[in-house]
């Protein structure tokens, strides 16, 4: 059976996608900063007797990426498929975040992505074979505030995965790009917290739609499932949106220009909230 590389296992999505290929079968090398840290997945894989080898990987450092996969493939052998998972969230206005914050979520979401891409990359292109599933989100392909530096980063994979399926092609490797709405994470409920005091009130929005959305729970099994049928279906369609909201959410994007889009988010709260079908809180109608 093929063999997985994925990575940011320790929660969340990464590590239910590990656990949906081990209980298909698959070869799964799963990484993580720091694994001590986070014993759920290797307990659940020693119970369950699955193939799942976990290991140390930073995807924001360049030593990391290339000493890990030196490792796997010294232990395990070359890898059919990459899953790139790991991501952190960056929550607030474009003057509030520091810029150090863009550069962090960059770092993670868009560079980690790319050094794991561009070491594996030459394998799968000489052996003509292999898959590469980035994980993205429908925020790569709509935008608006408290998220822009999130949005940076996954617009910014969302490129590079189009190019890369492009230059790909012809070399039999696949590139797919999975694309969840709200799905119940502990990012998703980092966001969903009471938001702090800002100058704009597109954090305090987000929070009450966060929290609406996560009442009736999306698990991210739900995208693990997705990223497995993708492997397995051969196909090459290149986007994957995935959760309940996804595509509608998508949908209703499209269906305005962006010049209603930026109107419509730039409006007052109670028309927002009005329009988003959601309570205005008590807070902001005294």
């Amino acid at each position: 059976m093929a063999s997985v590389l994925i990575t940011g296992t320790s929660k969340g999505i990464g590590l239910e996608t590990a656990l949906a290929f081990g209980r298909a079968g698959y070869s799964v090398c799963a990484t993580m900063r720091n694994p001590s840290q986070s014993p759920q997945l290797a307990q659940t894989a020693a119970r369950e007797k699955l193939r799942i080898a976990i290991s140390v990987m930073d995807v924001d450092s360049d030593q990391s990426v290339r000493d890990g996969i030196a490792q796997i493939e010294k232990d395990h052998g070359p890898i059919d498929v990459l899953v790139n998972n790991a991501g952190v969230e960056c929550v607030g206005s474009i003057e509030e975040v520091p810029l150090a914050g863009f550069r962090a979520t960059m770092e993670t979401n868009y560079f980690g992505a790319l050094r794991l891409i561009q070491a594996l990359v030459p394998e799968m292109r000489e052996r003509r074979s292999g898959a590469i599933i980035n994980v993205t989100s429908i925020a790569g392909r709509l935008a608006n505030p408290p998220l822009a530096a999130y949005n940076a980063s996954k617009w910014a994979l969302e490129a590079l995965s189009e190019a890369l399926a492009i230059e790909m092609r012809p070399f039999n490797v696949r590139v797919a790009m999975v694309e969840p709405g709200i799905i119940d994470t502990a990012m998703a409920r980092r966001v969903e917290d009471p938001a702090d005091a800002s100058l704009y009130p597109h954090r305090a929005r987000f929070t009450s739609l966060f929290a609406n959305s996560l009442r009736n729970s999306v698990p991210p099994s739900l995208v693990a499932e997705k990223i497995v049928q993708i492997v397995e279906s051969g196909n090459w369609q290149l986007r994957h949106p995935v959760g309940p909201d996804a595509q509608p959410l998508l949908d209703w994007r499209n269906g305005m220009t962006d010049e209603q889009w930026i109107e419509f988010n730039a409006s007052d709260d109670e028309t927002w909230y009005r329009n988003m079908g959601l309570e205005l809180p008590a807070a902001r109608t005294a």
